[in-house]
This record gives structure tokens, sequence and C-alpha cells, in this order.
């Protein structure tokens, strides 16, 4: 039986960021208010990142969230927004379970 842990798992809490950060700015039209979800749900991911793997894994983790966020819109224009964000939130998630949430 799986052990069951208090805390969403950092990649979930990372894709989530990306994922709901795009959505909020879309359905709201205010850019800055899905900037808030991006920079609250990446400074939370980077916490656990810290605590479960250590300072230089939260670092590149963080580096990758935020390329993912810029890499998202060269992207979108050739496979649409929402494919462009899944695909980049995916890719996140990953790295964050293989560096971060598979340990615990």
């Amino acid at each position: 039986m799986a052990k069951v842990r208090g805390r969403v798992p950092s990649a979930v809490v990372a894709a989530s960021g990306l994922v709901g950060g795009y959505g909020v700015a879309r359905w709201t039209k205010k850019r800055q208010l899905g900037g808030v979800v991006l920079a609250v749900a990446g400074a939370a991911a980077a916490t656990q990142w810290r605590q479960q793997a250590g300072g230089k894994a939260a670092g590149a983790l963080t580096a990758a969230y935020v390329a993912a966020f810029a890499g998202s819109h060269p992207l979108a224009k050739k496979v649409g927004s929402w494919p462009a964000v899944f695909g980049v939130a995916g890719a996140v998630a990953l790295a964050s379970w293989a560096v971060a949430d598979r340990q615990g």
C-alpha cells in the first residue's frame, strides 16, 4: 500500500502553476493575475524542491520552471497555446518528480 503524505507533490504544484497561471491570465484577461499564480506556485514548488533535494537541485528546477514559461510562448506559435502550456507543464512535472518527489 502506498504511503499517503500530507502535502501535494512538487511536480503537481509546478505543473499547476504553469497551467493555472496561463488559465487565469486567459480567462480573466489580466496577465498580471496569471503572473501572480505562476509566481506563487513557483515559489511553493521551489521551497519543496529545496527541502526534498537541496539547493542546487532547487536552483536547476526553478530555472527549468522559468524556462518552461518562457519557452511556452514561441512553442505556442507552432502547436497552439494549450498544447504548449500542457507540454511544458508536463516536462517540468517530470523533471520535478525525477529530481525531488520520487526520493520522498
